[in-house]
């Protein structure tokens, strides 16, 4: 059951004191903005007394990425490293942050700092009336056409799934970790995000919107808007498409 974004923003709202959360990012080739992003978020949730861990996700990085989260973990108990021995993929990556979550709420973003963790708390009240906070870019800080294919996209997706969604691969998105024991995932691409909504929504789940804000890559270069991944993502659509609707036919019978 999709809702509409709630009619308050959050600011005015304090999150619960002691609030269980895992944090986790996905990073590929994120050496230059692997530090700064983790602190970041160290400081949001120490700030809020969350009782808290921070899995950084290295998706098989070419760069110093690895190396330098295994050397963040080792100086702090609270964040842990998961390894992808070899570059696996966007969806692989937020399925082993996901996994590997054990707290009651999983949020996550992208390592590369697009986001500001700190308009992570203001998400949590809202937890307390729905399963997911599903978030949308109030300025997104990329060119007109990437912006258009990303409409057109989310478009596509939410007519094929029946979904009212803002942005749908907007990384910035809280969850309660239940529901990933009651979902199997299978994409490993572009796709998961997709795919985690439409099978939560398909199970009940309710979740909400809310804008945070986007900012320009500091470093790093974008590797989601290359050819290889676009084709692979709308292969994956249209057999997730198949296969969910094939999961609704035999459940009816």
């Amino acid at each position: 059951m999709t809702r509409k974004d709630p009619e308050h923003n959050g600011r005015n709202s304090s999150p619960k004191t002691g609030v269980s959360i895992s944090v986790f990012f996905p990073c590929y080739n994120e050496q230059d903005n692997v530090v700064r992003t983790t602190q970041q978020a160290l400081d949001v949730l120490e700030k809020i007394n969350a009782d808290f861990e921070i899995i950084i996700v290295d998706d098989g990085s070419a760069d110093a990425t690895g190396r330098i989260a295994d050397e963040i973990a080792a100086q702090n108990s609270r964040v842990k490293v998961v390894h992808h021995p070899t570059n696996r993929g966007y969806g692989a990556a937020l399925q082993s942050g996901f996994k590997a979550a054990a707290k009651e709420l999983v949020f996550y973003t992208d390592g590369d700092g697009q986001f500001d963790i700190s308009e992570m708390p203001p998400l949590l009240p809202l937890m307390q009336q729905y399963d997911i906070v599903t978030c949308y870019r109030l300025n997104r800080q990329d060119n007109l056409i990437r912006k258009i294919n990303a409409w057109c996209w989310t478009k596509l997706v939410c007519l094929l799934f029946g979904m009212r969604v803002r942005d749908i691969d907007c990384a910035f998105k809280l969850y309660k970790r239940k529901l990933f024991d009651e979902i199997t995932l299978l994409s490993s691409g572009a796709l998961i995000d997709t795919e985690v909504l439409a099978r939560a929504v398909r199970k009940g789940y309710t979740l909400t919107q809310k804008g945070v804000h986007h900012y320009p890559r500091r470093a790093g270069k974008q590797t989601g808007a290359n050819l290889k991944v676009i084709l692979r993502a709308f292969k994956e659509l249209f057999r997730l498409h198949s296969k969910i609707r094939k999961e609704g036919t035999q459940t009816s019978r």
